[in-house]
């Protein structure tokens, strides 16, 4: 059998599907970002995100339509209004390409590792490899321009240390300790991308059509809020810095330069995404405040996508993707 004619399984196809909805929303934002930028080094690193992304998605159909499945509607110049005022920044635009590209390298090697057929192994290798050379490039130029906002250092001991007390998990009662480097690790990430979450819904919230909508962006506003005082109390307690906001990056505009559809999966998205890091930070967290500060931060985030769901099926804006065969129905004949 020849391995590369081999049908595609469900995880196969669920993963292109992903990538295709996903790429093409983000795409979408980084066209928008393209007409607007200024800064000549930004706009080409933003040229470049384009053109891989154009190179992806002709493949992505490719392998759909090959299957025989229906290539998703996604995101397209629909959803863009290129004439619209800047929102953001020319600084905020580049931090917005690098924290996406890190969403996208998580992506290429989660759907790398339930792929089995080969030509799609190679298809995920290459969308790494372009994810990898792009999150490179944009930490460069964020170096350069002095944006780049590095984690908390720490000072070395003269010798590794075990852990000799049951204190060492006791973050409320008793006399603590301080934060781990393992934990600042998924501290320091998950603030930074509630900072993206929260910019991006003070932005849309402010240039969106729909009232409910509005309402909705503020509501998310005030979650990912809540969500970076929660971590930084806990970073502020140990005397450590915070990333800074990028509130002030966001323009007064008034113009929307997407769609009420767009801006609603995006925020969707980030949300959705968030939970996965929030439990890689559950996983790694060992004292019992940092627990329960990701506990309760998980179960608002399950509220918070309950209300967006809603939202998204009651404007048939979200697609539905492919679903396994329904056999009591086969079998009745419907």
């Amino acid at each position: 059998m020849d391995k590369d004619k081999i049908q595609l399984t469900s995880s196969e196809i669920g993963s292109l599907w992903g990538e295709y909805v996903n790429g093409t929303m983000i795409d979408a934002v980084n066209r928008y970002m393209f007409t607007i930028i200024e800064d000549e080094a930004i706009k080409a690193i933003f040229e470049d995100a384009i053109s891989k992304f154009d190179r992806q998605k002709k493949q992505l159909v490719t392998f759909l339509e090959n299957e025989g499945f229906p290539v998703p509607v996604g995101f397209s110049e629909a959803d863009i209004n290129k004439g619209a005022k800047r929102l953001f920044s020319d600084i905020f635009c580049l931090n917005y390409l690098h924290i996406m590209t890190i969403h996208g390298l998580t992506g290429h090697n989660t759907a790398l590792g339930v792929s089995v057929r080969k030509d799609l192994r190679d298809f995920y290798d290459s969308c790494d490899n372009d994810g990898k050379e792009m999150y490179h490039n944009t930490i460069e130029l964020l170096l350069e321009k002095g944006s780049f906002q590095r984690d908390p250092l720490f000072y070395p001991k003269k010798a590794p240390e075990f852990i000799e007390s049951d204190d060492f998990t006791d973050g409320i009662f008793g006399k603590g300790r301080s934060l781990s480097a393992t934990e600042i690790i998924s501290i320091s990430f998950n603030i930074k991308k509630n900072i993206m979450a929260k910019t991006l819904s003070i932005a849309f919230g402010q240039v969106a059509h729909s009232k409910e909508v509005r309402k909705f962006l503020s509501d998310s506003e005030k979650t990912a809020d809540q969500q970076i005082q929660a971590f930084a109390k806990i970073m502020h307690e140990d005397n450590l810095p915070v990333p800074r906001s990028w509130e002030t990056e966001v323009t007064t505009s008034k113009e929307a330069p997407f769609s009420d559809k767009l801006m609603m999966y995006h925020t969707g998205f980030l949300f959705q995404a968030a939970q996965v890091y929030h439990g890689t930070g559950l996983a790694s967290a060992m004292r019992t405040d940092l627990i329960r500060t990701y506990e309760t931060i998980v179960l608002k985030n399950l509220m918070v996508t309950k209300k967006w769901f809603d939202i998204m099926t009651k404007n048939k804006w979200l697609e539905q993707p492919p679903l396994a065969p329904n056999r009591k129905e086969l079998a009745d004949g419907n």
